[in-house]
């Protein structure tokens, strides 16, 4: 992958000789060592009236970069820094800030920031999320398939997979260390608004007992409930039941099937890593995980919230 770099004043005095010399763009290019490209673009950014001069051209962008430099103010800085630590990627934080009050300020701009904080012996850093492997699942697979009158997936409506429509879930469970407790995990298809719980013992009583206590709430907007085969799921026709929904079942081993789900899954793990012991996890840290979740802009939402999306309201974040 090319990096790019700020042209220098030598190589701009070099440009200026070798078109003298009637020499072509890529010729030029591959004597000052970087893309055809970037010569066109000087050539085209930093004349004047009288041509391309190569102290002219260190003068127009220096005074570009120095504009540039300028125009966020130390308040949008203050600002950023809020939302990272509530950990909002910088993407993220770029394009709210463009939707919401027309600030224009790039990613890799704000990953700058960070690492010149970090340098400095900050820990924005630390709020940045991490690539993780996929998750890879525990419990006995050969168990898994058997459970009684399952619903497959081909037998979703089509319109489940368009994300046209609210009321559309994904239900998946989290284990802890020594599977030890876990942390049932909802999440909305089309606004990817999450709901998340622990239970003490990964039991179907259990995950049926919190699965109904918090659609109930939002049970008109509930229609469809996908999962894998896991044997927590056993009372599937109960939920069903109790929340007058479908109930589907992703085929055994196809995780993507509930792709929205895992990567919630994977969001969480920024708060809960592997191996956690989510017997000294309390339940305000996960209402306090929740939210992060539920009001962090997203791309694929054009940078609204999953709140905004499913409860249809605008809220002001980044001011």
């Amino acid at each position: 992958m090319r990096t790019y770099h700020q042209l220098t004043r030598e190589q701009r005095y070099q440009i200026y000789a070798l078109k003298k010399t009637e020499h072509s763009l890529a010729e030029i290019a591959t004597v000052i060592g970087v893309h055809k490209s970037s010569v066109s673009r000087e050539l085209k950014r930093n004349r004047g009236k009288r041509g391309y001069r190569p102290q002219q051209a260190q003068e127009l962008a220096l005074g570009r970069r120095q504009k540039a430099n300028t125009r966020i103010t130390a308040e949008v800085w203050t600002n950023v820094e809020r939302v990272l630590r509530q950990d909002w990627s910088p993407e993220q934080i770029s394009g709210r800030l463009k939707k919401e009050q027309d600030i224009r300020i790039s990613h890799e701009w704000i990953y700058q920031y960070i690492l010149a904080d970090k340098q400095a012996g900050g820990d924005l850093y630390k709020h940045l999320r991490c690539q993780k492997k996929r998750r890879k699942r525990y419990g006995k697979y050969d168990r898994r398939g058997q459970l009684p009158n399952c619903r497959s997936i081909e037998e979703r409506p089509a319109i489940v997979n368009a994300r046209k429509r609210l009321g559309d879930w994904e239900v998946d469970t989290i284990l802890g260390r020594q599977h030890k407790q876990a942390i049932v995990t909802l999440t909305e298809r089309k606004s990817r608004f999450t709901f998340v719980s622990k239970v003490k013992r990964r039991t179907a009583q259990a995950v049926r007992q919190q699965v109904c206590r918090m659609l109930l709430p939002v049970k008109h907007k509930v229609h469809t409930l996908t999962a894998d085969h896991g044997r927590e799921f056993a009372d599937h026709e109960q939920i069903a039941q109790r929340l007058e929904l479908k109930f589907y079942f992703a085929h055994p081993y196809a995780a993507w099937e509930r792709g929205t789900n895992e990567n919630t899954n994977g969001l969480l793990r920024q708060y809960f890593p592997k191996k956690s012991d989510f017997q000294s996890v309390s339940n305000k840290e996960l209402e306090q995980a929740m939210p992060r979740l539920n009001f962090r802009p997203r791309k694929t939402l054009r940078f609204k919230t999953p709140f905004e999306v499913f409860y249809h309201s605008s809220v002001a974040l980044t001011s």
